[in-house]
């Protein structure tokens, strides 16, 4: 015979359980996401109790304890997009330790949102979409090729984008083509120069020291300047990188995220 303490306590623990699960199935379900190109706040903080219950055992509490993967810095084996992630969810990995997930779409969602916000569940999740799609508009619709170099094609008038896969986060990846400006680093803005001599000298600052300024001109030349020569040095704060909001659809700008994300250098 079982005592009656020991059965209210099982009974008091299967009713947590149930309550917990029936609220993160809610939060999933009842919270869409606020535009095809970002998950919602709630999808992000429902997937956050989805992740601890159901993915933190194998994968660990920051996403990194399986071999060869991280979660929150967005390094997969079998997965680069959204759907990806989804289809490895919900069927998993036939003779690994990664089994399929009976979880609804909404609940796969917020699981796939907690993992794009980097683990923070206040954080925010942009989708990431198609990379094979992604390239063709990088190439193609969006003219990145016109300006950026990858993987030695392509100008130097703006900045390498080999490795911006590893450096930025599909966040950031996001406003960069959303608003340039907000995302340009301060060695990278545009500069213009007066020499004492008369001689203007446009382009982007590469590197610059106690003593002289390297510049890409617009001639794609690189070009070291003493600073004893320089009569004013104007370095502007807006990007001349086109912004993509309006000029691209949501899912154009998740798969573009999707292709950024796949160089790594």
């Amino acid at each position: 015979m079982y005592s009656a303490v020991w059965v209210a306590r099982v009974t008091a623990a299967a009713v947590a359980c149930l309550v917990v699960s029936l609220g993160v199935r809610a939060g999933a379900q009842q919270n869409p996401q606020e535009h095809p190109g970002q998950y919602s706040q709630a999808d992000v903080e429902a997937g956050s109790r989805l992740y601890s219950a159901q993915c933190q055992l194998c994968h660990g509490l920051t996403g990194d304890q399986v071999a060869g993967i991280d979660l929150r810095r967005g390094q997969f084996r079998r997965a680069n997009s959204d759907e990806d992630l989804a289809r490895v969810i919900a069927t998993g990995v036939p003779g690994t330790a990664m089994p399929p997930f009976a979880l609804q779409p909404p609940e796969i969602n917020s699981v796939i949102a907690f993992i794009r916000a980097g683990f923070d569940p206040a954080g925010t999740a942009v989708k990431v979409g198609n990379a094979a799609r992604g390239r063709q508009l990088f190439e193609g619709k969006g003219t990145c090729t016109s300006c950026h170099r990858v993987n030695g094609r392509g100008p130097r008038v703006a900045p390498d984008l080999s490795d911006v896969g590893a450096a930025r986060s599909p966040g950031s990846l996001q406003r960069s083509l959303l608003d340039p400006s907000s995302q340009m680093m301060p060695i990278n803005r545009p500069v213009r120069i007066v020499t004492k001599d008369g001689k203007t000298i446009a382009g982007r600052r590469l590197n610059e020291d106690t003593f002289t300024v390297q510049v890409i001109d617009e001639q794609e030349r690189l070009v070291s300047i003493d600073k004893s020569t320089i009569k004013s040095m104007t370095v502007e704060t807006r990007s001349t990188m086109p912004a993509f909001a309006g000029k691209l659809t949501d899912e154009e700008i998740s798969d573009v995220i999707a292709y950024l994300l796949t160089l790594r250098g």
